[in-house]
């Protein structure tokens, strides 16, 4: 499987994907320049295992809330779409289906029609009052325990040198703590929480036996007519996650209530009977078209994003 991963044919497939938008940019202008020579170098320190992470260029961005992103050289984000190529196909189908971040064909529009479609379902299309457990991860990405990361990782790969190449590029970050934390701005980050995620997602199925549950990144929903059982099940959420995984959910962004009151999910805030954009996420998008110069792209980007809520006002603006 390392040898999947480091081929040149991988490489340079990855190099094709990775180069997507960013044709632009100045850095990866100067690797493309001498790109057979970068690849071949980058090749020959992966087969003799020379090779290091280096570090980050780090920035903060507001999306809608403010975020910490660590941007890595363009040789070792080559290497994490080279990665990510070969581990995600292997990954992927051992998923939940409603784990809907960063995997292909479960975008944010697939989760909120799933959103739709368990509300209809579990209060009898609104014949009953539905009530949803909503959580937030506390500090998600930065609270990542490498070596659990590390230690899930090894019950599924068996060949070391992949497990070393990752270790390279895991422990080339640490957050506020040694060993902890994953940088947002990596390729494999995002298939590294899925993976992280994944016992707990299995934990919410098998064992609390959640049968409408949805999870994006470190957001969840648990619906349910029995008000009672969402109480019943918040410590037992929080001792999993805390022993197995070594994460908080976040004490200000615990809640249960009823839909009909408007459940605040993925930047819509859900009704029975319809789902509203929620007022940060509105200004976040004119903000963006006052500043950038590329307004068609976004536009339209934007216009599909609003075709999926009761958006018509913001859409006639935009």
């Amino acid at each position: 499987m390392y040898d999947n991963i480091i081929s040149t044919d991988n490489l340079l497939a990855a190099w094709k994907e990775f180069l997507k938008g960013k044709r632009s940019k100045k850095d990866v202008q100067y690797f493309q320049y001498k790109l057979a020579d970068n690849i071949l170098e980058l090749y020959n320190n992966l087969k003799d295992k020379t090779y290091t992470h280096g570090g980050y260029y780090a920035f903060k961005i507001s999306d809608p809330k403010p975020r910490d992103i660590h941007k890595a050289i363009v040789r070792d984000r080559l290497l994490h779409h080279a990665i990510y190529r070969i581990l995600y196909p292997y990954f992927d189908p051992i998923f939940i289906y409603d784990s809907y971040s960063c995997r292909k064909r479960r975008d944010t529009h697939r989760a909120l029609n799933r959103f739709t479609y368990f509300s209809r379902v579990v209060s009898k299309n609104h014949r009953q009052t539905l009530w949803v457990l909503k959580c937030d991860i506390r500090k998600f990405f930065a609270s990542i325990d490498q070596d659990i990361l590390l230690e899930t990782l090894k019950k599924h790969i068996v060949d070391e040198n992949v497990i070393w190449i990752i270790q390279n590029v895991v422990s080339s970050f640490q957050s506020t703590a040694p060993r902890k934390g994953l940088p947002l701005g990596n390729l494999t980050s995002q298939l590294l929480v899925n993976i992280y995620m994944n016992k707990f997602d299995h934990f919410m199925k098998h064992v609390i036996k959640a049968k409408y549950y949805i999870r994006y990144a470190d957001d969840f929903v648990v619906m349910s007519v029995d008000k009672e059982w969402l109480i019943r099940i918040v410590p037992m959420i929080q001792k999993f996650l805390a022993d197995e995984l070594s994460l908080q959910l976040h004490p200000n962004k615990l809640s249960i209530t009823t839909l009909a009151s408007g459940i605040d999910f993925l930047g819509w805030v859900h009704f029975p009977s319809h789902k509203t954009l929620r007022t940060a996420t509105k200004k976040r998008m004119l903000g963006r078209l006052k500043r950038t110069n590329k307004k068609p792209e976004i536009i339209q980007s934007y216009l599909g994003l609003l075709s999926h809520g009761n958006a018509k006002k913001i859409r006639r603006r935009i």
